[in-house]
């Protein structure tokens, strides 16, 4: 079959792999020279992925079947529209549909309207003035967020981020001086607990879910730092997370449930894989957010152990025609993100980096390219996230270690990773956290 890809990121690798090991001819669409998804392309075009006439003409003129959008901005200005007219399924879901990520207020309304479980307190505000009035009525910690789309980096937590009453003001201000997001402000109540990231396949009704995974946000170990796109997350061999029981889990499968069969009695029915952010607390799951996309980096966790195959899947996905017969294999994974000096501040970039494929390989581990590009013949660095390594093992432990020998082979002088992600150490505070919530 035929699948047009739209993205050139860590993602986008990893969704290019399982379509090409399940048999797709691929025809990629992005806007930096992907080597990963280069070698595994028939033909690709370099452009804004975003240009909905150049992406369209281009799947139109080489006869594609199928598509699969991996980043959320061409979805945002209706991408899939545009390709379903031209004749084109889509694993995606429509301009209307993704409004369960690209606004933010859709997405707490919509779950406030249909009374689903998981809702956080909220306020939306168009100017800084009454979300300052706002501030002054409530006596409980925030989480300030822009409305629209940010590439999860504008997200600022009161006690985290911001300190007092003025820093939390300095943030709104910054917002709407600098058009953050482009659609306002919204402020929620802070959940404590652990975060954890449920995915599902969704065909407009059914859903299947994935395994579990944590991703870290903080740039530096320890978990301290700015708030980043992702820095790398871990997945364990039994599909749930150490400090979550199975109820848990299937509450927050529940709530996508009730979030997919809302969309469609509003009549945006959502095709394509829908990502779950959710905080475990004391009270259950609660919804941090909903993108309508996978994760990155949680898609390189859980596209390397799929035995289904995900040609297969994104064709049921976009047909409305999904089955339970969905498998992954009873593998852990940890991904590190090696990433530009500087990530999350100020990023150096356009840095030679190599990557030994072969050596990776032998460690039990594989590599995903990211925000990189070939430039006169040579691999260099873009400003975000450069390369995802993949420690894959039956147990945790092993896939970390795998993933620390594979990090040897990826050299650079000017990167930084991230070396506590999915170590025993870490994971250990995250089950303890929650021990000590729940007493």
């Amino acid at each position: 079959m035929k699948v047009l890809t739209v993205g050139g990121g860590g993602r986008e690798h990893a969704a290019v792999e399982a379509l090409y090991r399940s048999g797709a001819e691929i025809y990629a669409v992005m806007k930096n020279a992907n080597p990963g998804i280069l070698k595994r392309s028939v033909k690709h075009l370099l452009c804004n992925e975003k240009d909905v006439e150049k992406v369209c003409a281009f799947a139109k003129e080489n006869g594609v079947e199928l598509a699969y959008i991996g980043p959320e901005a061409p979805l945002e200005v209706g991408i899939v529209d545009a390709l379903e007219k031209e004749g084109v399924k889509c694993a995606a879901p429509t301009k209307a549909a993704a409004r369960i990520e690209t606004s933010k207020t859709f997405m707490r309304e919509l779950v406030e309207k249909h009374n689903i479980k998981g809702n956080l307190g909220f306020a939306h505000f168009d100017n800084a003035k009454d979300a300052e009035a706002y501030l002054k009525t409530i006596d409980h910690e925030i989480v300030v967020k822009p409305v629209g789309l940010t590439g999860g980096k504008g997200v600022k937590v009161q006690g985290e981020h911001l300190h007092s009453f003025e820093e939390t003001m300095e943030y709104i201000n910054e917002i709407f001086d600098q058009n953050i997001g482009g659609a306002g402000v919204i402020l929620e109540e802070r959940a404590i607990g652990e975060e954890f990231t449920q995915m599902v396949f969704v065909d407009g009704k059914h859903i299947v879910p994935m395994p579990l995974v944590q991703d870290h946000k903080r740039a530096y170990e320890g978990d301290v730092g700015p708030n980043t796109g992702g820095m790398g997350s871990y997945t364990d061999g039994n599909h749930l997370l150490p400090f979550i029981t199975q109820s848990e889990r299937e509450e927050a499968i529940a709530i996508l449930q009730s979030i997919v069969d809302a969309m469609a009695e509003e009549g945006c029915p959502y095709h394509g894989t829908m990502y779950g952010q959710f905080m475990l607390t004391v009270k259950g799951p609660k919804i941090i957010e909903i993108n309508a996309r996978f994760g990155d980096p949680e898609a390189m966790n859980v596209l390397p152990i799929l035995k289904t195959g995900f040609t297969d899947i994104c064709w049921k996905m976009a047909t409305g025609t999904l089955d339970d017969k969905v498998e992954f294999s009873n593998d852990a994974t940890v991904c590190k993100y090696v990433v530009p000096r500087g990530y999350g501040v100020k990023s150096e970039s356009g840095h030679e980096i190599s990557v030994d494929e072969e050596a990776i390989a032998k460690c039990g581990a594989t590599v995903f390219y990211a925000n990189v590009d070939m430039v006169d013949g040579k691999l260099v660095t873009g400003t975000s996230r450069s390369i995802g390594v993949v420690g894959i093992a039956p147990t945790l432990e092993e896939a970390e270690q795998n993933c620390e020998k594979a990090l040897e082979y990826v050299k650079c002088d000017a990167i930084a990773v991230r070396h506590d992600i999915g170590t025993r150490q870490l994971v250990q505070r995250r089950v303890d956290h929650m021990k000590e919530l729940r007493a």
